[in-house]
């Protein structure tokens, strides 16, 4: 009796047939930007800028991207977007893939996201699929990265 029970333990906490299981990369990263443009008219300050990261830890790479940002005349409001590609290695194998961010700060509440372009990854990261999740504590920046491979348990 006591191995049926262990079995639908077993069963019942491993996922559905053909439901995707997360793997985890975490680490931090560090990060610089540099402006491109900037602009302002009617209260509202636009920017462009290039961003470069160097991930370590669960995620061994390098970024390259493109910033947009607006913020208006409330301080802790503002919201941006960025286009980045990500070379390097995830769990030993090795390729790049693209990042999309876009988030809100709406009067300090924070809304971001970030998530992995379908079908850019190459290499061994192709078909790399997910989201990640960034934040800062004590001027370090920490990332845990959810994602699924093709072949990968």
């Amino acid at each position: 009796m006591r191995n049926i029970l262990v079995l639908a333990a077993l069963l019942l906490a491993a996922p559905a047939l053909g439901e995707t299981v997360m793997q985890h990369a975490a680490g931090t990263f560090a990060v610089e930007m540099a402006p491109a443009a900037q602009s302002s008219a009617d209260g509202v300050a636009l920017a462009r800028m290039t961003v470069t990261k160097q991930f370590s830890g669960g995620m061994t790479a390098t970024a390259e991207g493109e910033m947009l940002t607006a913020a208006g005349a409330v301080p802790e409001s503002a919201a941006y977007v960025l286009i980045e590609r990500v070379t390097g290695s995830i769990d030993g194998r090795a390729g790049s893939f693209a990042f999309m961010h876009h988030a809100t700060m709406d009067r300090g509440k924070p809304d971001q996201h970030i998530t992995i372009v379908p079908d850019s990854g190459s290499g061994a990261l192709a078909g790399i699929t997910g989201a990640m999740t960034m934040r800062i504590d004590a001027g370090v920046h920490h990332y845990d990265l959810a994602y699924a491979l093709p072949g990968k348990p």
